[in-house]
């Protein structure tokens, strides 16, 4: 059953106030408010945090196999660093579909509603994921494996550019206004969690296996994996509805037609300062996450201190993500945001002066300090910063083509990108460095920019709270 929209009650005052079918005060949104906003809301919550786990899960899954084994499984009569960078592409490839997934998912989540793209995008990424696991390589049937493994890589991008935009609406837009940070952290939290369960799945298969176990079968097994958590994710979410925001909106039959047109009509200013708000937090977080796995392996010939330190990083995030999210709710998402893109334009200079000569058994604490600090913080406001540029009419569009087109600005190159400037530079790191603080840079001029309702609300409450109460003689 669609839920109603949200309906005027008058109390003695005079004043219209929200409610919903049950008579429960509702803000502006159609979310409940008083002491426990969250109330009636965990199967979004869960819906939001397991369906993004299970579909971050999936897609991660590939970056990790990408950094350890595919250039010798699909690309092995290539140079050391050729296999690196044809496998390399292959993720990008995924990257760089997602705008297409995401346009698609966008005109759709906007017209028909955010929860059946949710379930469409997690059947998508569960079919293909698995079906990378039963994948023969190269050794077996030549080229076919390459174009297999790229196939399947692109049906993982058209899902994952629907997902961010669904799940990070669904929960925002059932969030009070004054938690919205919060609620969508859960979103971004899911992604953290999925990085976690990939990096833990690549972590326990290799030390539980021999080295030529894991070459043979081993890698194969977190991928088909995915079919079990797929059914778990399918379940939770087939039991969420769409927003009173969005369904009152739907009722009335105020969706619009095209709304991607309206989108780059009416608000290609407000899209351009969305992108760019993204740009040095993806990047980042495919320099830690994937390119730092292979440039230790080549670097210092350890494989595993970086997963280790990427699975820490990805349990310690389970945290940080959520305590960004809730902080930009009570200050504000600018302030937040800009503290971490800063943090993010000093990290790489520090990421690579120790992946070169630091003891390897402290890389997690630099992990946290980019990831947890740095990256957190702009990625957990991120939901509810991206919704609260667009109106809910064009929202799911202009929220997942921003998300999306920065990441192949920014992200599905990024690894691409530093082996070339590694090389580029002789074998030091330091383009590397340069160009993701170059990004950082990028991001911060869009933070100036853009519009930062919760920033308003918050500076407008310690306001109210620093004003003295009128007395009853001084009162108007």
């Amino acid at each position: 059953m669609t839920a109603a929209p949200p309906t005027p009650a008058t109390p003695p005052g005079g004043h219209a106030v929200a409610t919903d079918a049950t008579g429960a005060p509702t803000d502006a949104a159609g979310a409940p408010t008083g002491a426990r906003p969250w109330a009636g809301k965990r199967r979004v919550l869960a819906s939001a945090f397991v369906g993004t786990t299970i579909e971050w899960y999936d897609y991660y899954l590939y970056g990790t196999a990408a950094a350890l084994v595919f250039n010798g499984q699909f690309f092995p009569d290539a140079s050391p660093l050729a296999g690196t960078i044809a496998s390399f592409a292959t993720l990008a490839v995924g990257v760089v579909v997602r705008p297409l997934g995401g346009v698609v998912a966008g005109h759709l989540g906007d017209r028909v509603g955010r929860k059946s793209l949710l379930v469409a995008s997690l059947l998508l990424m569960g079919v293909a994921s698995t079906l990378i696991g039963l994948l023969p390589t190269f050794a077996q049937v030549g080229w076919w494996a390459v174009a297999g493994l790229v196939t399947l890589r692109v049906l993982q991008g058209l899902s994952a550019g629907a997902e961010w935009g669904g799940s990070a609406l669904l929960s925002v837009e059932h969030a009070p206004a004054r938690h919205r940070g919060f609620f969508g952290s859960f979103t971004q939290v899911g992604s953290a969690a999925g990085m976690l369960l990939a990096s833990g799945s690549f972590f326990a298969v290799q030390h539980l296996l021999t080295v030529e176990q894991f070459a043979a079968f081993g890698w194969r097994l977190p991928f088909l994996a995915s079919a079990v958590l797929v059914a778990v994710g399918l379940w939770i979410r087939l039991g969420v509805h769409d927003a009173p925001e969005f369904t009152a909106i739907k009722e009335a039959g105020e969706v619009e037609r095209a709304p991607l047109r309206v989108l780059l009509r009416d608000h290609r200013r407000v899209l351009v300062v969305t992108i760019g708000l993204r740009l040095a937090q993806n990047a980042v977080y495919y320099l830690i996450t994937v390119y730092l796995l292979s440039y230790l392996t080549s670097e210092r010939g350890d494989s595993e201190a970086g997963v280790t330190a990427v699975m820490i990083g990805s349990a310690v995030g389970l945290v940080t993500g959520p305590f960004w999210g809730w902080l930009s709710d009570r200050v504000g998402r600018k302030p937040v945001t800009i503290g971490g893109v800063v943090a993010i334009g000093a990290f790489g200079w520090v990421l690579f002066a120790f992946a070169d000569a630091g003891p390897l058994a402290l890389l997690p604490l630099v992990v946290i300090l980019g990831m947890n600090l740095a990256h957190d913080a702009v990625y957990g406001p991120q939901a509810a910063w991206f919704a609260e540029q667009f109106p809910v009419q064009v929202r799911f569009s202009g929220v997942t083509v921003a998300y999306q087109v920065a990441t192949v600005l920014a992200g599905g190159f990024m690894p691409m990108i530093a082996a070339l400037l590694l090389a580029a530079g002789g074998g030091r790191p330091w383009l590397v460095a340069a160009y993701l603080s170059l990004l950082s840079l990028l991001s911060l001029a869009a933070c100036v920019a853009a519009a930062d309702p919760a920033g308003v609300r918050a500076r407008a409450e310690r306001a109210a709270r620093r004003e003295p109460a009128l007395s009853p003689e001084g009162a108007l």
